[in-house]
């Protein structure tokens, strides 16, 4: 089972099993996070392994300044005036990328924006001690309450993680509030810490609920990843002219005249694999192939994700949106 350590004592073990690529749950004003370094792909896939049945959303990344906020998305005038009015707190900004941002494209699901917040005390020390951002989604399984005590987390991912920082129980409760500056308004993505009242007083201008353009944050439904390419999945050849994505250590018939091939994992590792899919994908739809074709992968475990990504991916153009 996990170790559960009072703040103090949690520190430094955190900072070694974060920077090791591992996760740690860890107390926020909000809810307990399962927190992983947002720039490693595959420590970020670990946090889908643990949590089950996963879905390749976007997560929050969480940082400890905003010197660090500015070097990974584009701030307009609205939402820093809300950075600085309820930052640190429990208010999540959904904004553009900047280029060089350096998150893994696991945690923004492959989008070109980012859900990013500022939380307190430890997680903020903790975050400008690594010097590097973290992803945190709640530290439950899929579909489980979410954790507001050390305990509770014990109770639910004891088994599959190896620290736990107690912090008593979070102050806030709920998870953050997600909002989206467009159109001269702010989009309320999900309620949270910070009501809407409060986001319309502090910025003058009307809270509008619901997104703007389908997935951006946490909370939502499942976008869909639609390459150039066509995608076949489960293929037993390839055909001319495709590229092919490979899984494991053996090839199917006629990998030879595949315009590209990229491996998501030699050896057949789950959570390398999630770590590569994306750019994966992307590279191959770069290739000029009309279609790629993909290996079979197993279905257990983190591939679950994978192979629900990929179906996405796989999915008629009209259907892009469902």
């Amino acid at each position: 089972m996990a170790r559960i350590l009072p703040l103090e004592e949690a520190f430094g073990p955190a900072l070694d099993l974060l920077e090791a690529g591992d996760v740690v749950a860890l107390p926020t004003e909000t809810v307990y996070g399962l927190a992983a370094d947002a720039t490693n792909g595959e420590a970020v896939a670990r946090i889908f392994e643990v949590k089950g049945r996963p879905r390749f959303n976007p997560l929050i990344v969480h940082v400890s300044d905003m010197d660090m906020a500015q070097k990974i998305a584009v701030f307009d005038a609205a939402s820093l005036a809300l950075a600085h009015g309820f930052w640190p707190g429990p208010l999540t900004l959904v904004l553009p990328l900047r280029e060089g941002h350096g998150i893994h494209p696991l945690v923004t699901a492959g989008l070109d924006t980012v859900a990013i917040r500022m939380p307190r005390d430890f997680a903020r020390e903790l975050i400008d001690e690594l010097g590097k951002p973290l992803a945190a989604p709640s530290a439950n399984s899929s579909g489980r309450i979410t954790a507001t005590t050390a305990q509770a987390v014990e109770d639910d991912l004891g088994d599959r993680i190896e620290l736990i920082a107690d912090g008593g129980r979070t102050h806030v409760g709920v998870e953050s509030t997600i909002i989206k500056i467009a159109g001269g308004a702010a989009h309320m993505l999900r309620p949270g810490g910070v009501t809407a009242g409060e986001i319309r007083n502090a910025l003058g201008v009307e809270v509008v609920r619901g997104s703007t353009a389908g997935i951006e944050a946490p909370g939502m439904l499942a976008s869909h990843y639609a390459p150039d390419a066509g995608v076949r999945l489960d293929a037993t050849e390839v055909r001319e002219g495709e590229a092919l994505l490979a899984y494991g250590p053996k090839r199917i018939e006629g990998a030879e005249r595949a315009v590209a091939v990229l491996n998501l994992s030699e050896r057949g590792h789950m959570r390398e694999a999630a770590a590569n899919l994306y750019s994966h994908l992307k590279a191959l739809d770069g290739s000029g192939a009309a279609t790629i074709a993909v290996e079979p992968i197993p279905h257990d475990g983190l591939c679950e994700a994978i192979n629900d990504r990929l179906r996405r991916a796989a999915a008629p153009r009209e259907q892009a949106t469902a």
